[in-house]
């Protein structure tokens, strides 16, 4: 499943490191989330949507 979380992250101007921190997780979750290296829990998916003001149906598209 593809993300547009990186394209969101930045258009809100976090870094990686500041998302990370507003959803108590580490940077590296945050990259492979970006990456499309690990698939979040629904909680941290809805935790993203929230800090990046979007819903979980726009932050991922079917690839």
């Amino acid at each position: 499943m593809k993300n547009h979380i990186k394209e969101l992250r930045k258009s809100a101007n976090l870094s990686q490191e500041e998302l990370a921190k507003l959803c108590k997780v580490t940077r590296q979750t945050i990259n492979a989330i970006e990456n499309d290296k690990y698939d979040p829990t629904l909680q941290l998916a809805f935790d993203i949507a929230s800090i990046l003001n979007t819903t979980v149906d726009e932050l991922f598209v079917r690839s």
